[in-house]
């Protein structure tokens, strides 16, 4: 029987879209310690930047050594510097919030403290809460940084509930781009493009409310970070994840589109309609899903590559070659030699 994956773990997100962050975090090292930093997150050479797949160890990886050696807690992706200890006052500010709204409050009031080239506004309108990033002047677009700040927002209250948050959807002021189906790993929600100003917006009747976190706790959600909020845990997500999760629970290589329909209560029809909207397909989740188990095995080591090849569902080592080779621009054997012995 096909393992049954937590489909979080193996989630993981394009090269592409880390490359904001790779070109803000640059001009903060030296040439050596540059590299250096991509190498102790297995991050491979500059020419391959806008290949292949990034795990969540790998981001974690890069954010703790980056953040440490810069001195920049956000490593580049704002005009000033967060310097050391920033977000530790964020989580004892936001700790002593008495609900979530007000949290975000502070979340906003702590920011707008230390950001120069933009500023956050919380609104309500009716029963939607909404924090939204304007600029101040001709502030630089750096998609990374819009996407890790809303995250941070939406992770600290997620810690504070004790649950993942519900969100009602998020907002980016700059244009769809070809990796968009990585937002989808990270926010549990309806992704727009194109937006006047960069957003995420809550239903107030569904916030609930916020449970005392310990000095330990806060220490070590900072120990972990990113781990700990940057990927999505939820299971009420887009039609495309919500099919990944059911594919995750259950013989996914051997599991059809009308069975993935039975499961979610809908017709076959009606889940190819929902699939389309986000811009993929049935197969296309299976083969996502089926790449992100073999590049979690290969960072395991402890199966051969033929092994691997079979577990995903492939027929034959070579046609598993040339799939992988296309997934990440790499072959299996080429991707295991780069992965650290401890993986």
């Amino acid at each position: 029987m096909t393992p049954k994956p937590a489909s979080s773990q193996y989630a993981t997100v394009s090269r592409q879209f880390i490359a904001d962050w790779l070109d803000a975090l640059r001009p903060l090292c030296s040439e050596p310690q540059y590299r250096a930093l991509l190498q102790h997150a297995d991050l491979g050479t500059e020419q391959n930047q806008t290949q292949g797949r990034v795990t969540l160890d790998q981001i974690v990886c890069l954010y703790q050594r980056a953040a440490v050696e810069t001195g920049d807690e956000m490593m580049g992706l704002w005009s000033r510097p967060i310097r050391p200890r920033a977000l530790q006052h964020l989580l004892t500010s936001v700790r002593e919030a008495t609900s979530l709204a007000s949290a975000l409050y502070r979340f906003s009031t702590f920011w707008n403290l230390l950001l120069d080239d933009y500023r956050f506004t919380l609104t309500e309108t009716g029963k939607v809460l909404v924090l939204a990033l304007t600029p101040q002047g001709a502030a630089p677009m750096q998609r990374f940084g819009h996407m890790l700040i809303l995250k941070l927002a939406h992770g600290l209250m997620s810690w504070l509930a004790k649950h993942e948050v519900p969100v009602r959807e998020v907002g980016f002021a700059f244009a769809r781009p070809a990796f968009e189906q990585d937002y989808a790993v990270i926010f549990p929600t309806t992704v727009r493009f194109d937006c006047p100003e960069t957003y995420i917006a809550f239903d107030l009747d569904r916030l609930g409310g916020v449970h005392l976190r310990s000095t330990a706790e806060l220490d070590r959600f900072l120990e972990n970070a990113p781990r700990d909020w940057i990927f999505t845990r939820s299971r009420e997500h887009t039609q495309s994840l919500r099919v990944r999760n059911y594919l995750s629970q259950t013989d996914w290589d051997r599991a059809t589109l009308s069975e993935a329909a039975q499961a979610m209560h809908l017709t076959p029809r009606t889940l190819i309609r929902r699939l389309e909207a986000d811009g993929t397909s049935f197969q296309a989740i299976k083969d996502a899903l089926r790449r992100d188990l073999a590049i979690r095995h290969l960072q395991l080591g402890q199966k051969s590559i033929e092994e691997i090849a079979q577990d995903v569902g492939f027929t034959s080592a070579a046609n598993f070659h040339r799939a992988f080779r296309r997934w990440t621009g790499n072959t299996p054997s080429a991707y295991r030699r780069r992965i650290p012995p401890d993986g």
